[in-house]
């Protein structure tokens, strides 16, 4: 028998390459449920978290869309450039004041009430994002900008909105702007476009419905002369208080700190006291002046800041009391800082020891730089013809005139360096008349007034050196025709200008008054326009240390302030030449943006219990970031100007008489027969 037969199977798979002609569409269906149902659950919720995100911005994507293609019915393809540029700052036309926030700085909260009406400051408006929708004409600026005050808080009644105030009488209202013309910088913004300078000059500001002047508080008008009398004694209080005897004051931590340690601000701030009449301070001055000042130390001083401040605050206040004191203090360190001469090239070293009577330059080069080799002469030259004593003037006379025949300037403007050994100009490629060369140009002119004008190669070398300046630097922003001087770097123009260059309208203005081109004096009224706008430009009102041009015109701003440069060190040079510039002309527009800058350093850098400090950013008027100093210079220079802008006396401290060094110590003009 057989044994049953078996039955075999083969079995064949088709692989997916021959099934791809069939399609079921509810077998892929079930296939992908299959594949989810597979996934771990973290998965699947990973997957469904993602979906919902990009659902979201799918619609809110969607509504912005709608938004922009909703405005471009009615808008230009100019006015979309103005508003994509215009998220940052607006110039400012004339007619609007710069506009204070509601919340006051902390730090400034103590203004004693008698002098509060002074201290009003005008409303800026600020440049809000544009909006989709009309506003009504009568608001500027985003929700919680509409309310600022122009005034400190402490003037407001609780409810008062600050920028409406009634009329005592009439109860009618009035906007607390007051009409400001003027040059500083910073960009302030409103929310619309603003006229062009053609059509301001045309008058058609009126079509763009600013507000109307408010009008005073009081019915008494401000002394503002008497409003720096109070600032100074307020900062005076400070000092005395935390700093006697030293240097600088710490306002915010209620110290000190030491640069030379031989009292700079008190030396810095004697000629300013007797300007402003302050008798019991200079006394408490004088006598430590006359006690306590000591210049036999073993201290290395800066040559140039020694001389600027030191001795030429000594000579500056022994011409106007007469006191042989602050000359004698002046011999004694101006002999201290004759080593400094004593270089191969007769180019002075930047450092003394005054104890030692050894003198070097910095320890990371043997460079000195031009401003401050050539800043000199003026305290130097005064000092010999009071003495008697030829070598100070010889020795920095010397110095310009190698300066004078030196190759390597370019137009009469010169290099920031010049080197101790060689005596000759180094790094050539950069000009500028902001830190490193401002007051070379300076010196120029004022050497010139103080010999009496006998000197021709130094009003040479200054008129070259302006032509230069007009030739080379200056430029014009975009949109509002700013002028500016900007920075030349190996033949490039860099729109840069520095708060020092401030310096050059006031110098411009004191060489048109004695005689030179009329050009000059036009010069100085455009660039003390600029100057101006970099302070009301500003949220703050106050200017940045520097400040960089737009050239492009469809860029809606003028002023451009990078981070690090937004600091304010309560420098002088804009309201020297506000002081110039009203002396000549005036023009009481001066005034008033002196006024407005005074008020902004009341309101963002005056400290409780005494003091005045610098601030971080001036960008932000909520947190102005305080840098817890308070340079000398602001009470020896930026509060003297501010005293003698606003004095009604044009012969205190007559230009025809004095010339001012570069730190506002004024020396008399020698008399013809010297």
């Amino acid at each position: 028998m057989f044994s049953p037969q078996r039955k075999d199977c083969v079995s064949l798979t088709l692989g997916d390459q021959y099934s791809h002609g069939y399609t079921n569409g509810k077998h892929r269906r079930q296939s992908c449920w299959r594949k989810w149902k597979q996934l771990s659950r973290l998965q699947r919720s990973l997957i469904l978290l993602l979906l919902a995100f990009l659902f979201i911005c799918g619609v809110l994507s969607f509504s912005s869309l709608t938004e922009q293609w909703r405005g471009l019915s009615d808008r230009s393809v100019k006015e979309d450039w103005v508003e994509m540029d215009n998220r940052g700052l607006r110039p400012i036309p004339p007619g609007l004041l710069p506009k204070l926030p509601d919340s006051v700085p902390e730090v400034i909260q103590d203004i004693p009430p008698e002098v509060l009406p002074a201290l009003q400051r005008p409303s800026v408006p600020l440049l809000p994002k544009p909006p989709a929708m009309r506003k009504p004409p009568s608001k500027r600026g985003p929700p919680t900008l509409q309310k600022r005050a122009n005034v400190t808080v402490s003037h407001l009644k609780d409810g008062e909105d600050p920028v409406f105030r009634k009329e005592a009488d009439g109860g009618t209202e009035a906007r607390t702007v007051i009409s400001w013309r003027g040059v500083m910088i910073e960009a302030e913004q409103g929310t619309e476009l603003h006229p062009t300078a053609h059509e301001k000059e045309a008058g058609t500001q009126a079509d763009f419905d600013e507000p109307a002047p408010l009008k005073p508080v009081s019915e008494k008008p401000v002394d503002r002369a008497e409003a720096v009398r109070e600032a100074f004694r307020h900062a005076w209080k400070g000092y005395k208080a935390f700093a006697w005897g030293h240097d600088e004051l710490k306002p915010i931590s209620k110290t000190y700190a030491e640069w030379f340690g031989l009292g700079l601000t008190m030396i810095d701030a004697l000629d300013t006291m007797w300007i402003l009449g302050l008798k019991d301070e200079f006394e408490e001055a004088r006598k430590w002046v006359e006690t306590e000042l000591s210049f036999s130390k073993n201290v290395d001083v800066n040559l140039f800041e020694s001389t600027i401040r030191i001795l030429g605050g000594l000579l500056s206040t022994y011409h106007l009391s007469g006191d042989t004191l602050f000359l004698d203090k002046a011999k004694d360190i101006g002999s201290r800082l004759m080593p400094a001469f004593k270089t191969p090239s007769k180019i002075p070293f930047s450092d003394v020891n005054i104890g030692k009577g050894t003198a070097h330059p910095p320890r990371w080069t043997t460079d000195s730089t031009v401003a401050e080799v050539t800043s000199i002469q003026l305290e130097f030259r005064e000092l010999s013809r009071l003495t008697e004593d030829s070598q100070y003037q010889k020795a920095v006379e010397e110095v310009t005139k190698q300066v004078h025949k030196l190759e390597g300037k370019y137009d009469g403007l010169v290099p920031m360096f010049i080197n101790t050994n060689s005596g000759k100009f180094t790094r050539r490629g950069a000009f500028t008349l902001g830190a490193r060369a401002d007051s070379y140009y300076e010196y120029l002119l004022k050497q010139w007034l103080q010999g009496g004008k006998k000197e021709t190669e130094l009003l040479e070398d200054y008129l070259q050196a302006i032509e230069g300046v007009k030739k080379n630097l200056l430029r014009q922003t975009s949109p509002s025709k700013l002028t500016f001087v900007g920075e030349l770097s190996n033949g490039r123009l860099n729109p840069k200008m520095d708060h020092l260059v401030c310096f050059l309208p006031g110098t411009l203005a004191l060489g048109a008054h004695n005689g030179l081109p009329d050009d000059h004096m036009d010069l100085a009224r455009q660039l003390m326009e600029t100057c101006y706008q970099m302070y009301a430009q500003m949220e703050t009102g106050l200017s940045p240390e520097i400040a960089h041009f737009n050239l492009q015109y469809h860029t809606g701003r003028d002023i451009d302030v990078k981070p690090a440069d937004r600091h304010n060190l309560l420098r002088p040079e804009t309201v020297e030449s506000l002081f110039y510039m009203y002396r000549f002309t005036k023009e009481e527009k001066y005034r008033d943006w002196g006024w407005i800058i005074l008020q902004s350093f009341n309101k963002y850098t005056r400290v409780p219990g005494g003091g005045y400090t610098s601030i971080g950013n001036v960008r932000d008027p909520i947190n102005p970031v305080f840098r817890d100093k308070m340079e000398s210079f602001f009470l020896g220079e930026t509060l003297k100007y501010l005293f003698l802008l606003f004095s009604d006396d044009p012969e205190l401290i007559s230009l025809d008489k004095y010339v001012f060094n570069t730190e506002a110590h004024p020396l008399p003009i020698w008399p013809s027969t010297s």
